[in-house]
C-alpha cells in the first residue's frame, strides 16, 4: 500500500474522470494534498464558473479517513532550501510552488503523483507522472 501527495494536476485529473488514476487512489493507503496544492486549487475555483461546487467537492475528498493534509514547518524549510540549491546548481530550477511541495512528500515519506513535468527534475522524491491526455 502507497503512500501519495497528489499535486494540482493529479487532484484536476481525478476530478475529470482520468480513469489512470482510479486504482493508484482506490489502493493507496494515505492520499495527502499539500497546503500548496489547497492554494492553488482554491485559486483556480475562484478564477472558474463552480467555486461553491468545487470547494464543496474538495471538503469531501479532505474528508475521508484516508486524506490528510501534511504540516508545513522548520523541516520542510529546510528540505526546500536544499532541493533548492541542488537544482540552483544543475541549471533546473522549477516553481517555487513545486519546490516546497516536493519538500514536504519527501519530509513526510510521501510519493508525488502529477502530470507536471517539474518533478522529473527533482530526485529527491518518488515521482509517479502521467503524460496529460490529448485536449486535457
Amino acid at each position: 500500500m502507497s503512500r501519495l501527495l497528489l499535486d494540482t494536476s493529479a487532484y484536476s485529473a481525478i476530478r475529470r474522470g482520468d480513469e489512470r488514476l482510479r486504482e493508484p487512489i482506490r489502493e493507496a493507503r494515505e492520499i495527502c494534498l499539500s497546503p500548496i496544492v489547497l492554494g492553488e486549487l482554491r485559486a483556480g475555483f475562484l478564477k472558474g464558473d463552480r467555486p461553491a461546487e468545487n470547494e464543496a467537492l474538495l471538503q469531501e475528498f479532505l474528508a475521508s479517513p484516508r486524506c490528510h493534509v501534511p504540516t508545513i514547518d522548520e523541516e520542510t524549510a529546510h528540505r526546500y532550501g536544499a532541493i533548492h540549491d541542488y537544482l540552483r546548481r544543475m541549471g533546473t530550477p522549477v516553481s517555487a510552488n513545486d519546490l516546497w511541495i516536493a519538500a514536504s512528500a519527501a519530509q513526510h515519506g510521501l510519493r508525488v503523483v502529477t502530470l507536471d513535468g517539474d518533478f522529473d527534475r527533482i530526485p529527491q522524491v518518488l515521482v509517479t507522472k502521467l503524460e496529460p491526455l490529448a485536449g486535457a
